[in-house]
């Protein structure tokens, strides 16, 4: 039996598409692309899709047009990207208002850096220090 299994993309539903794209676009992620869904001739939804280096559409985030608002829930725990400069990147992203949750730091002797960041609808992102 052969099968073959790739990551496509993390999907997550937000409220608000233009403050989101512009803080995927401070983290480095590359606007790919939307489409609309269309049923029985109301549009129901967005989707805007984002790739980040040579990763294509590997976030799509959904935007309900019926104005509902969402619970992330308790299992949700982050999506994680690696940057090569992590003071630099925080410094770039303090200028557009974003801020860590807390300051970086390893979680063990000699880890790699991380902190975490909260996008507009509090979704964590984890950014990690390339090493």
């Amino acid at each position: 039996m052969s099968a073959v299994t790739r990551f496509l993309h993390t999907m997550y539903r937000i409220t608000d598409p233009e403050r989101s794209r512009a803080f995927y676009d401070a983290l480095g992620f590359t606007f790919a692309g939307d489409f609309d869904i269309v049923r029985e001739g109301e549009l129901e939804a967005t989707n805007y899709f984002f790739s980040i280096g040579d990763q294509k559409s590997v976030l799509e985030l959904t935007f309900n047009h019926d104005g509902r608002t969402y619970d992330r829930g308790t299992g949700y725990g982050h999506i994680a990207i690696g940057v090569d400069d992590l003071d630099g990147t925080l410094s770039r992203l303090k200028e557009q208002g974003i801020e860590p949750e807390r300051a970086p730091y390893s979680v063990r002797e000699g880890g790699s850096r991380l902190c975490f960041v909260q996008d507009p609808d509090g979704y964590r992102i984890e950014l990690i220090e390339a090493r």
